[in-house]
Parts: structure tokens; C-alpha cells; sequence
């Protein structure tokens, strides 16, 4: 080969070298160029939809849920209790100085992402150590703004949150975003901010910090668990000492200072803090128990949920002075008393008051409690019987004791004999007797069914004694129930909250209106009509006719249960439906100035100020009306325990004689023999009653009301004219 053709060779081969060597470089080049524009492409994508960062608002860890009235006043705020946040001025030096030091050395260097700190932790991590690469800036982006993302290990969440650093501290100085992050970070303990850690941890506030309880504070954000100084206090101790190096290692403090604080022991002083109740604590409670059959711990306490609530301030203040203007002049400190006002025609309850006073008793009597209702659960038999077709002018034997069945003897309030009167008088009296008779004829099982579809949410079982108010019932059920019969015969479940907003404003809850009709219209007009019996003269709360002040029409029930544990009584309005309870907390008989309580002395005169004040100034309404009347069946289809008829054509009575016996305490029998003779017909028939007294013989019969599956305790839990 020669030297040319060789030299041709060489020359060839360099170049080839050459190029390959460029087109490698070339090719990387390009690649780069294309990457670079590609990923430009999904960067810019992952930016679009950022959360607002450019408000101080939004970069609140735990940003408060606002509850409001419904007149749009704040009423409370939940939130994480043990947080509160302070200025920087009110933060002690030494611990502005150690979590800069511990956290983020070159905070004051960088512009919110730091890429000495990226090296320097991927340097520490090739050496089997571990070191995190955020910034302060980083870490409170990721905590507030991104918190949703902040479990995404992604590196797009990576983008976000570098992007949003950068725009963070172009927005805010270095020392407000340290405020920020010192006020937002975990300490332990539910412990929210440096303020709250200090008197979580040693009972003092963040300014009074000595220099190793500051970086005993802040050595815990990396692991506030492992480093519990109440659970942990070796690593704790371990920690805070790291912490000193590293300021020492910064030039904040001096060698001198470092080993002093390393000697001292790590001396914990526990300490609290109070949480915000609102204005009126039991509604607000009882709404956080719903959010939170929504929404978890977090959110409703730290996730800036605003809540629009149906409490009226108006109603509510006016349900607040009734209840404590009664109470006080009972002269009774132990008496307590619940009240819930539900609008029959949306469900909203405007008024609620869970007891005497919440810093005593915070256990919400209006919700929590399941109280005998007494006579009140009369009204649930008495819309079953009408919705069945029992006419309220039918007659029933209401005397006193009743033989309901071979084991349950019956007694009226008093033992009273009302003879043989209306299903509507035997209402307005609250006859025990007449009622037992009612739900036997119209049947245990639709009353109980009755009591649900109306807003009873307990389990009522289907015996007869239900109708003597055996089984506890809270009082917002019982306000829930009566309204069904004010809204003309349509349920509404009790409504609380009508809105759910996010931290952002968007609507994630709203309340829509689901009437479900239990019964017709007709069928409310004409328990209505019976109720309304209960507050004119003769009735069991009569007294209501004369103290009354507004101009609207009202009805409702008294209910008493045995030795005068229990007290109620539930009235309705076309605006209100009110429940009233009164009793001790532990049960008991409520004694009024030295006397068993009534509900004419205490909770007819709580509902009777309550609408006078709540209804103030109101036109006048009037409850729904129906189209037509309620259809009944003929009286004698129904067959009465204590009452016989002569035939459907008439209706009229026959005579008929029924005898009880009843042992007294001093061992001696007595016999009522009540009769009633043809003479006695007509519109307003009468019993004739005689009793006679004679020594037992053998061994003393059992108690009154005992016995049976279905009996009554005590054979007396309803009420009586006096």
C-alpha cells in the first residue's frame, strides 16, 4: 500500500473518529433540545390548575371550619385544639435560630428551592445517610397549599411544589415565611405551631423559650413521635443536643452556650390549652356529631369547611331566656330542661338548648337522651287511630282501673274515673285507661309504625304500653314527630344544615327538601282539632288558653311519667313545633316548691314564654287546611276492651258493667263496679260508679301495673287536670 493510499486511510479514520465523536454529542444535543421541549411541554402541563398560593390564607395547615346561623353570624369555629398562632415577635430567638439551623441552614441564601441542598443530600444519601433536600419555603408549601398532594411521591408534586416556592418568596419576606412555617408545622401532640408546642411541652409561652427547650421544639418536626420528649425523652434529649451542634456549627451560638444547654437536663412541664365553644354549644356540637357522619376528623377540624346552619338567633335567645327565666324561678338547682323548635314546613330546627348550662353538663339532653315521653306518645295513637278510621267523637269507657289484660292493670293519673267520654275528651284528659284501649283496638304494631314514619328514629316495639310513653325518646324526635301533624300530614326529617362549603367555596353539601306524606291532610286537620283540646279548658294544659299572648292557633300534649321523672310537654304552631323536656340528669322525681312536678308548672310555662318571645309580633297563620274531611269507619267495628255497642246503624250504647278489683296497701279489696244503663244514651253518656271496701282474706294481691309483657312500670305514666 502506498504512503498516499495509506495516509488516505489514516485520514479516513480520523475523520470517522471524528464524526462519530460529533454525531454522538450532536445526538445528545438534540436529544437534550427535544427533552427539554418535551418535558417544557408537561412541566407547563403540570402547573396548570394550581391551588391558590398567592393569599397568606392559604398556606394555614389547619384552617378553621366557620359554622354559621342562619341569619349568617358566626356562631363557632372548630379547629384543632391545641394550636394557636403568634407573630414573630412573640417567638423566642433561640427558636427562630435553631429551626433555620436544623431544618434549612441556607434559608437565608436561596430563593425557595436550594441546589446546594439537593447535592448535598443525594451526597449524604450515597454514604448511607439520610438528609432531606426541602426547603422551610418547600416543607410549608407542601403543608398548606399542596397538603392535598403531600403524600404523592411523584415528580410532578416535586414541580408543583419547587414552582410554587419560587412564586412564594418573591411574594412574602424570608421572615414572614418563617412565621408562617413556625406557626403551620407538627410538633406532636396535636400541637400546631411553635406556640402551641411550647405549652403543650413546658407550659410557657414561645417567646420565654430558654435555648434547650428551643431546640427540644425544634428537633421534633422531623419525627415528632420518635422524639416525644413525654414518651421518649433519651431520643428527645439525643435530638435536642444534634440541634445545639448545628447551631453552634452556624455561628448562632457560642461553644460556651452549646455545652451549657447539652448539660441540662430535659425537664417537661405539660401544660393546655382552651377550645372555642361557640355561642350556643349544644347546636354546635350536635352539628360537628353530623359533619363528622360526612367527613373525617381532619377535615371538619382543620379543613376551612363553612357550614350554614337553620339556628335563628332570635328564636334561639328567646328559647335561652324562657328556659333559664323557669328554671330560676323553680328555685330547683338540680332541675335541668331541653327544648327543640323545628319549622314544620321545612324541617329546620331554630332553636335547641341541650340543658341548664353546658360548662356543668355538656351531655346534650335535646339529642343525647332517651326520656320516657309519657302522655305525649299519645299522639302517635291517636293519628294511628284516626289515619285508621276511629272517629274522634267515638266513646270509650275512661274509667279507672282498667283490666287491660289477665297480668296489666291500668290506673288513670290520680285513679280517676272519667266515665264513658270521646276519643278527643279522653285525649284532653290524658285518660291512661282510654288509651290502652285505643292502641289494643287499633293495633300495637301501626301505632309503633306510626311513631316511625312520623319521626320517632328509637325503636318503639309494638306493645300496648307504648302508648303510655314506656320507651325513651329524644326530645328533637318529639318536636320531629309533632311537626309532621303542623306541616298537614308530611314528614320532614329535623334539618340542621342547609350548606357545605369547601376551604375554596365550592358547594359540596346542599339541602334539598324531600317531604314524605305519613298521612292526608284531612287526617292532621282533625288531630289537630284534639290537640287543640289539650290547651282549652278541662284540658291538661288549660293553663296555656289564659297565658298565651300571640295570635296564632296551638295545640299539643302534655306527658308525665311515673313519681314525675319526666315532664313534657310538645305544642305546635303553623310556624313552631316545640318540644319541652324537664327532669334531673339522673332520674328522679322533679319536686317544684316542695310538690311532685307537673307539666302545667314547668314545661307548659317554658313553652308558653318561649312562643310568647319567639312569636312576637308574627301575623297570624293558620295550619294547613285539607279539601275534604277524614273518612271514618262505623263505631261499632271497633271493639273496645271496656266498651260495647248496640249496633252500626245507632251507634248507640247498651249497658253493659265492668268490674276491677284492686288490693290497697292496708290489705283491704276494692271493688268498682261502673254501669251504664240505656237511659244514660245520648251525646254525653255517663257512667255511674260505686265502690266497695272489703278485708282481704288470703295473700296481698301484686302491684299496681306490674306484670306482663307489655305492662307499664307502675301502672301510671300519664297525666292528670291537677
Amino acid at each position: 500500500m502506498s504512503i498516499r493510499t495509506r495516509r488516505a486511510h489514516r485520514h479516513a479514520s480520523t475523520h470517522a473518529v471524528g464524526f462519530g465523536v460529533a454525531g454522538f454529542f450532536g445526538f445528545l444535543a438534540l436529544l437534550t433540545l427535544a427533552l427539554f421541549m418535551s418535558l417544557g411541554g408537561v412541566v407547563s402541563n403540570w402547573l396548570q390548575d394550581l391551588p391558590d398560593y398567592t393569599s397568606a390564607k392559604a398556606y394555614l395547615v389547619s384552617e378553621p371550619t366557620t359554622v354559621y346561623a342562619s341569619d349568617g353570624s358566626v356562631i363557632a369555629e372548630y379547629y384543632i385544639q391545641n394550636r394557636r398562632s403568634v407573630d414573630s415577635s412573640e417567638i423566642s430567638d433561640y427558636a427562630l435560630k435553631a429551626i433555620v439551623d436544623t431544618e434549612d441552614v441556607r434559608f437565608y441564601q436561596h430563593h425557595g428551592v436550594d441546589p446546594q441542598g439537593i447535592l448535598r443530600a443525594v451526597a449524604v444519601q450515597l454514604g448511607g445517610g439520610s438528609e432531606g433536600a426541602s426547603t422551610i419555603t418547600q416543607q410549608l408549601v407542601r403543608n398548606t397549599v399542596l397538603s392535598d398532594e403531600q403524600f404523592d411521591m411523584t415528580l410532578k408534586r416535586k414541580v408543583r411544589e419547587a414552582y410554587i416556592a419560587i412564586q412564594m418568596e418573591k411574594m412574602f419576606t424570608k421572615k414572614q415565611i418563617l412565621n408562617m412555617y413556625l406557626n403551620t408545622i407538627y410538633f406532636g401532640h396535636s400541637a400546631y405551631g411553635i406556640e402551641a408546642a411550647s405549652i403543650t411541652y413546658f407550659n410557657k409561652h414561645a417567646k420565654d423559650l430558654t435555648l434547650a427547650e428551643a431546640a427540644t421544639l425544634c428537633g421534633l418536626p422531623q419525627s415528632p413521635s420518635v422524639y416525644d420528649p413525654f414518651q421518649n425523652p433519651t431520643a428527645a434529649k439525643k435530638r435536642r443536643n444534634i440541634v445545639l451542634e448545628r447551631m453552634y456549627a452556624a455561628g448562632d451560638i457560642t461553644r460556651k452556650q452549646c455545652d451549657a444547654a447539652k448539660k441540662e437536663e430535659l425537664v417537661t412541664n405539660e401544660g393546655t390549652m382552651e377550645d372555642s365553644e361557640g355561642k350556643y354549644p349544644y347546636f354546635t356540637d350536635y352539628v360537628k356529631t353530623l359533619l363528622l357522619k360526612d367527613f373525617d376528623q381532619d377535615t371538619v377540624m382543620q379543613g376551612g369547611l363553612k357550614v350554614y346552619t337553620t339556628i335563628d338567633p332570635t328564636v334561639q335567645a328567646a328559647a335561652q331566656d324562657s328556659v333559664r327565666k323557669n328554671l330560676d324561678s323553680i328555685g330547683n338547682d338540680q332541675l335541668q330542661a331541653a327544648l327543640v323548635a323545628i319549622d314544620p314546613s321545612t324541617g329546620y330546627i331554630k332553636a335547641m338548648i341541650g340543658g341548664r348550662d353546658y360548662e356543668s353538663n355538656k351531655f346534650n339532653l335535646a339529642t343525647q337522651a332517651e326520656r320516657q315521653p309519657g302522655s305525649s306518645f299519645k299522639t302517635y295513637t291517636l293519628c294511628a287511630a284516626l289515619n285508621a278510621g276511629m272517629n274522634p267523637q267515638i266513646y270509650i269507657n275512661c274509667n279507672s282501673p282498667l283490666q287491660a289484660s289477665p297480668t296489666w292493670r291500668v290506673n288513670n293519673f290520680g285513679h280517676t274515673s272519667y266515665g264513658t267520654i270521646t276519643l278527643a275528651k279522653a285525649f284532653a284528659l290524658s285518660s291512661n285507661t282510654g288509651f290502652v284501649q285505643v292502641i289494643q283496638a287499633v293495633g300495637a304494631d301501626k301505632v309503633s309504625q306510626m311513631a316511625t314514619d312520623m319521626g320517632v328514629d328509637v325503636d318503639i316495639p309494638a306493645y300496648d304500653s307504648i302508648t303510655l310513653g314506656t320507651i325513651g325518646i329524644p326530645v328533637i324526635q318529639m318536636a320531629e314527630g309533632y311537626s309532621t301533624i303542623a306541616s298537614g300530614g308530611y314528614h320532614r326529617d329535623a334539618v340542621a344544615i342547609t350548606k357545605i362549603e369547601d376551604r375554596n367555596g365550592n358547594v359540596v353539601y346542599k339541602h334539598k327538601d324531600k317531604p314524605k306524606q305519613v298521612f292526608s291532610t284531612a287526617v292532621a286537620d282533625a288531630a289537630i282539632d284534639v290537640m287543640k283540646g289539650v290547651t282549652q279548658a278541662g284540658g291538661t294544659a288549660s293553663v296555656i288558653s289564659q297565658t298565651l299572648k300571640v295570635d296564632q292557633p296551638v295545640a299539643g300534649k302534655t306527658g308525665t311519667t311515673e313519681n314525675a321523672r319526666d315532664l313534657w310537654y310538645c305544642g305546635i304552631t303553623p310556624q313552631l313545633s316545640v318540644a319541652v323536656w324537664c327532669g334531673y340528669t339522673t332520674e328522679g322525681t322533679v319536686m317544684v316548691h316542695g310538690a311532685s312536678g307537673h307539666p302545667y308548672n314547668t314545661t307548659v310555662p317554658i313553652y308558653v314564654d318561649f312562643i310568647n318571645s319567639a312569636l312576637s309580633g308574627v301575623a297570624r297563620a293558620e295550619f294547613p287546611k285539607a279539601d275534604g274531611t277524614a273518612t271514618y269507619k262505623s263505631n261499632s267495628s271497633w271493639k273496645f276492651t271496656a266498651t260495647k255497642y248496640v249496633s252500626e246503624k245507632t251507634d248507640q250504647y247498651r249497658s253493659y258493667t265492668n268490674e276491677q278489683t284492686n288490693t290497697n296497701s292496708n290489705g283491704y279489696t276494692d271493688t268498682t263496679t261502673t254501669t251504664n244503663s240505656p237511659q244514660n244514651y245520648g251525646t254525653n253518656p255517663t257512667d255511674t260508679t260505686t265502690t266497695t271496701t272489703t278485708q282481704e282474706t288470703g295473700a296481698g294481691a301484686g302491684a299496681e301495673g306490674t306484670g306482663g309483657t307489655d305492662a307499664a312500670a307502675g301502672g301510671e305514666a300519664g297525666d292528670g287536670t291537677r
